[in-house]
């Protein structure tokens, strides 16, 4: 029997498969039911696309004075989620202290009893992010509409809630001493500040040699020259077994980065749809009239 040609998904109903394979619920449900929280374990738990890696980096910097001995940032910081695919004891002691996890569950799903950092994003820019990341690792490129992508986005994926609820979950904890809100924007524009309120939320003593050592360590241009640490390693190999994909998919998850890049490419009716949910999920809830006022009142809270 010939073997079958490894092939990538070129509709969304073959991605939706795909994604079944990798995100088996009875599994994931398994490496959230194992985990059990320190009080000192910091969870960084942003919706995908929003600025999980940076943080892990950063956080794992922090703890660790620089250990780059590691194939994937999520071997070292584990993937809750995925942590039962991977066979990760979440429970065993790590390189360093506190313990570090990642996640992109919502508050209402996540583990209770340890310390959680999450970054928002622009719902925007998060989700064309998310559609080019799919895109040459399990989709085909040029096959699957961003139209098409958005309807499948917007039902939210394997994790529970979605962009709005995992949002709104969070931002009901604003003011849980265990949770730090960030933004994805105010990171990129002041690395600094957040390193040092990152290691004063850990817990971690930071001199200026190791805010130094951290910002050089997560910047973009260092990220992209040790790009093989921050492309999912582990998770694009079991996809490749999994799902048939082929071998050595694009699967980076440090690519250019910045702020409002969705402007070069969403279709209007998308930003539109975007903007019309905003005003009806987030808005009626939070009273921030689009996602640049909330990100200014947190920006004013982080501002100490």
């Amino acid at each position: 029997m010939a073997d079958i040609i490894a092939k990538r998904a070129k509709t969304l109903a073959e991605f939706g498969e795909m994604m079944g394979k990798v995100f088996i619920p009875e599994e994931v449900g398994a490496g959230i039911a194992s985990y059990q929280p320190r009080p000192s374990d910091i969870v960084i738990s942003p919706y995908g696309k929003c600025g999980t890696t940076w943080l892990q980096q950063t956080f794992h910097t922090l703890r660790t004075g620089g250990d780059m001995d590691f194939d994937d940032i999520s071997r070292v910081v584990p993937w809750i989620e995925q942590a039962a695919m991977h066979d990760i004891d979440l429970n065993a002691d790590q390189r360093a202290e506190p313990r570090g996890f990642k996640s992109h569950l919502s508050y209402r799903d996540v583990p209770k009893g340890g310390k959680y950092v999450v970054s928002f994003r622009e719902p925007k820019d998060a989700f064309v992010s998310m559609f080019r990341f799919m895109e040459g690792w399990f989709i085909e490129p040029g096959t699957v509409a961003m139209e098409d992508f958005f309807q499948g986005w917007m039902a939210g994926g394997p994790e529970g809630d979605g962009y709005w609820g995992h949002l709104l979950g969070w931002w009901e904890q604003r003011d849980n001493p265990d949770v730090l809100l960030l933004t994805y924007g105010h990171m990129i524009a002041d690395p600094e500040r957040h390193v040092r309120k990152l290691a004063e939320f850990s817990e971690i003593a930071a001199d200026p040699d190791l805010i130094a050592l951290t910002l050089e360590r997560s910047s973009l241009g260092y990220m992209l020259e040790y790009k093989d640490r921050f492309d999912d390693a582990m998770a694009r190999a079991q996809s490749e077994i999994r799902c048939n994909l082929p071998s050595g998919s694009d699967s980076a998850k440090v690519r250019k980065g910045g702020v409002g890049g969705h402007k070069a490419e969403l279709p209007a009716a998308i930003a539109d749809q975007i903007d019309a949910i905003w005003t009806e999920r987030v808005t009626a809830v939070t009273g921030h009239a689009d996602y640049a006022a909330l990100e200014s009142d947190i920006r004013a809270r982080n501002s100490g």
